[in-house]
């Protein structure tokens, strides 16, 4: 079984349109699927596959109302099972640290070919635990400022709660790093290939074991809401950082272009790839279901490192492919009368006003930057 956490540093992403619509995709290559709904607290995956129902789910097998097997339940669409989260069970959002490993003892359990899992934005140390449960989690990001710096933020928290859990209790190494939390300027200034250094020389034993977790930590991402090819760059600013920074590098499982096609099939309560198997949104999709699909499965004892650059040349050139595809399908559209010319100017005027909300939000950075460089900070 391939576990694949998909995870964001901010919400709106479409983490839950690629967890949904990734699921069916696998299930129609013949490979028997579980999608589950971990976004505890929002829980709505169940309304983005048309399940209308979600009675069963993460609540009620916390609650004791229900098995674990209970809740698994099937779907309409081929190999597909689906495990519910159940928001509106109040607490849920803040499991117990019983409760989460329950959750992962039997999620470790199932028989299937890959387990998709949802799970909710942000840092919790619960959203962290159950990404790390494979080292070939997805997290999803867009090309925004906030998207991408929130999707770097994200897999640095990642590498921490890694390293937390390679030491053992009163280690040297796991005082040295509680240290650190408690001057929080120094953490922030220190590079992780520089922590280990460190880590080396008060406890090479438990260093070695981070180190050995560092090397099988290889997370893949996938840029959303892109809306012309120089946009996948975004994708490449973030490998970067994770290199420098963290030590780690990132596999590119491709890009999304941003769709309201999408919206219009979450009205009809239909996965986009059902929807419209043939937009350009639907292909991306089925591309990266391949990509999965031809990898090996591996967990954090036997990961081998490989090099992933061409998985970013690659990315790039479906960006321009799915750009000019897109291109021509407003063309089609406004040549054969479908889209008025009222409709095409709507059309600009919003995606000015995107342009104009991402320019703000980039002189808001830069101004933030600024600050902190004056204060010492390495940028």
């Amino acid at each position: 079984m391939q576990i694949i956490p998909i995870a964001s540093g901010k919400g709106g992403v479409g983490k839950s349109l690629l967890s949904a619509n990734l699921a069916i995709a696998l299930g129609q290559a013949g490979k028997k699927v579980i999608l589950a709904d971990l976004d505890l607290g929002a829980s709505n995956l169940h309304l983005v596959i048309g399940q209308f129902s979600a009675k069963k789910g993460i609540g009620t097998f916390i609650t004791g109302e229900n098995k674990f097997e209970d809740i698994i339940q099937p779907t309409e669409y081929e190999n597909v099972s689906f495990i519910a989260g159940d928001s509106e069970i109040p607490g849920l959002s803040t499991l117990k640290s019983t409760q989460k490993n329950s959750i992962i003892r039997n999620f470790r359990n199932l028989n299937c070919d890959y387990l998709i899992i949802d799970l909710g934005a942000g840092t919790h140390l619960t959203i962290l635990d159950l990404f790390l449960l494979s080292p070939q989690g997805i997290v999803v990001t867009a090309p925004t400022v906030t998207a991408t710096l929130n999707g770097y933020l994200f897999l640095k928290n990642a590498v921490f709660r890694l390293m937390a859990s390679s030491f053992k209790k009163n280690s040297p190494a796991a005082k040295y790093l509680e240290k650190l939390k408690n001057d929080s300027s120094s953490l922030q200034r220190l590079y992780i290939p520089k922590m280990i250094e460190a880590l080396r020389e008060v406890d090479p034993e438990n260093a070695a074991v981070f180190e050995n977790r560092m090397r099988q930590f290889h997370p893949r991402l996938v840029m959303n809401m892109i809306d012309e090819p120089k946009d996948a760059d975004k994708a490449l600013k973030i490998r970067r950082s994770c290199q420098q920074y963290l030590g780690i590098d990132v596999e590119s499982l491709g890009v999304m272009y941003r769709d309201t096609l999408q919206d219009k099939a979450l009205s009809s309560r239909l996965p986009v790839i059902n929807y419209k198997p043939n937009a350009v949104i639907s292909q991306a999709i089925y591309r990266i279901a391949e990509k999965i699909l031809q990898s090996e499965t591996f967990q954090f004892d036997d990961f081998s490192t490989d090099v992933l650059d061409s998985t970013y040349e690659l990315a790039n050139e479906e960006a321009n492919d799915d750009y000019s595809q897109k291109m021509s399908y407003v063309e089609d559209l406004v040549g054969t009368g479908a889209l008025s010319m009222g409709e095409l100017a709507e059309t600009i005027k919003t995606q000015q006003y995107e342009l104009n909300q991402l320019r703000n939000e980039n002189l808001l950075l830069k101004s933030k930057l600024v600050k902190a460089a004056s204060q010492g900070f390495k940028i």
